[in-house]
């Protein structure tokens, strides 16, 4: 039976293209990168996390400053492009009620919403416009999400994000579980999550499983659409590409990156996370305490007194180039990106792939 490569479905949402540009923390995915994705079909994704660390010189405090920017971001974006986009906003976030209203106010299409599980998310949307899609990284917390939402609020997630372990950034997982390869694959992961989500849906509501960690190629989306997945979330891919919205040294550090190079730390955030290994990251490694200060209280589960560094700070610097004091956070294929091309080559390289691996029938 041929397998197609359609368009996903959240709610009455289509997206012409089954793919999702993750949300890269701390403006690496911004207004540029998000409209130029959603301009291809695709969805492309703001990250709300960490604006309001660059408007520091303002008279506002950090929750004021992150919610009027994420304003700012979004209407940008909405200038650049018709078609939908969402933002993705991190539970672990002090501000995370002031942004999910933000996103809200300026009628976002899609909330993305993980780094813990979003349990009060329903409550803080006055409408079913806006369409709720949680990343959970076992079958456990999609069943956690969907008995509380249906039970408090009778709504369901409009899709689910299963975010494996080969995943970019702050990763779910424990550092035990992250060396448990066999036990903790994406694949098992996802076909797991797909037994909860059947289980809560019925003729008029359909929970679509996006998959996400390590998907590279086209070649990876035919073999998660194969296995049921309705689509892919893809950030890693996303961040040598002209429009990507971080500075040229970020995307260097990618291109110029080894297999290597590619490590797991313990962020202050309290979740392990995968990085381009540099001499920043070997000091901190080592627990030097780096230029530290909390400006911002930021994250609940980031202690002050405790942490030897500001990871806030850490990520805008590289953002803005300064690789000596941060470092760019990646999945882990990141050391296979070799050039930097557009959205719109990547996209079309990435649809040509995946139909043509469809396209063959398995042996």
């Amino acid at each position: 039976m041929k397998i197609e490569f359609r368009g996903l479905l959240l709610g009455n949402l289509r997206i012409e293209l089954p793919i999702i540009q993750g949300g890269m923390g701390v403006r690496v995915s911004s207004f540029s990168l998000a409209s130029a994705v959603s301009n291809e079909g695709a969805l492309g994704v703001i990250a709300a996390v960490g604006l309001g660390e660059e408007c520091g010189n303002e008279q506002r405090d950090y929750k004021m400053r992150s919610r009027a920017e994420l304003t700012n971001i979004i209407k940008e974006t909405k200038s650049l492009t018709k078609n939908p986009f969402g933002v993705n906003i991190m539970c672990v976030l002090t501000n995370y009620d002031e942004l999910v209203e933000a996103a809200q106010a300026e009628s976002v299409d899609v909330i993305i919403s993980g780094a813990g599980l979003p349990l009060r998310l329903p409550s803080l949307i006055k409408n079913h416009q806006t369409k709720l899609v949680p990343i959970v990284s076992s079958a456990r917390a999609a069943q956690i999400i969907c008995n509380t939402w249906s039970r408090r609020y009778k709504r369901l997630p409009d899709a689910i994000v299963v975010e494996g372990p080969l995943a970019g950034g702050h990763l779910g997982y424990s550092l035990a579980e992250l060396a448990d390869e066999e036990h903790v694959s994406l694949d098992k992961i996802l076909v797991e999550v797909l037994a909860v989500t059947r289980a809560f849906e019925n003729d008029k509501s359909r929970i679509p499983v996006i998959v996400a960690g390590g998907i590279y190629d086209g070649k990876d989306i035919a073999r998660v659409i194969r296995l049921g997945a309705s689509g892919v979330q893809m950030a890693t891919r996303f961040v040598c590409t002209h429009e990507c919205d971080v500075s040229l040294e970020y995307k260097e550090a990618y291109i110029s990156a080894r297999k290597e190079d590619i490590v797991v730390i313990q962020s202050p955030v309290g979740l392990p996370g995968r990085v381009i290994c540099n001499e920043f990251v070997k000091r901190i490694s080592k627990g030097e305490r780096i230029d530290f200060g909390c400006e911002y209280r930021c994250l609940y589960t980031c202690d002050a007194k405790k942490v030897n560094y500001c990871i806030a700070k850490a990520l805008l610097n590289a953002y803005r180039g300064e690789l000596d004091k941060g470092f760019a956070m990646c999945g882990s294929n990141a050391y296979r990106i070799k050039k930097i091309i557009s959205v719109k080559e990547l996209i079309s390289e990435l649809v040509t792939e995946t139909e043509d691996c469809l396209n063959v029938p398995l042996l």
